[in-house]
């Protein structure tokens, strides 16, 4: 785990906008509530590629800025949704490049706990548990928690 016995721990939560994220934050926010730990939700975003890592570079800085703020304002208006009673500043949130299980991998060797749905946008109907999550249960640098949605 990533905390020393001196600092709060933290607790990550993977946000993509889909209803499982959503009951992730809901499940991470009551956690940290009822341990004093801090909360990071995590957004990760990707220009789409066939194969390999998520590219860099391919639109202009312009297109790249509103797309960044464009998910910016998406997380924050989640996050206030889902914990409207949270005082200024007590959720962090984090927008990254890169593809969400590598995102959520390498922010998991910073936190003490990983928190996320049990599928995402482009899971396939009827999937009980997504890829990224798979992934991220066999590959994290800490535990991790799968909340499943209704």
């Amino acid at each position: 785990m990533a905390s020393d016995s001196t600092a709060a721990a933290l607790v990550v939560v993977g946000v993509d906008g889909s209803a499982e994220s959503v009951a992730a934050l809901r499940w991470a926010a009551g956690y940290v509530k009822a341990t004093g730990a801090t909360l990071r939700a995590v957004m990760a975003w990707h220009y789409p590629a066939a194969v390999g890592p998520a590219p860099v570079g391919v639109a202009p800085a312009e297109v790249t800025d509103d797309v960044r703020q464009h998910m910016q304002d998406t997380l924050d208006r989640t996050v206030a949704e889902v914990i409207p009673d949270a005082p200024d500043g007590a959720v962090e949130t984090r927008i990254s490049y890169g593809h969400p299980a590598q995102v959520l991998l390498d922010e998991s060797e910073k936190a003490d706990l990983l928190v996320v749905g049990n599928r995402g946008h482009g899971g396939f109907t009827g999937m009980l548990v997504g890829s990224v999550s798979v992934h991220l249960v066999s590959n994290a640098g800490c535990p991790v928690t799968v909340v499943r949605g209704r």
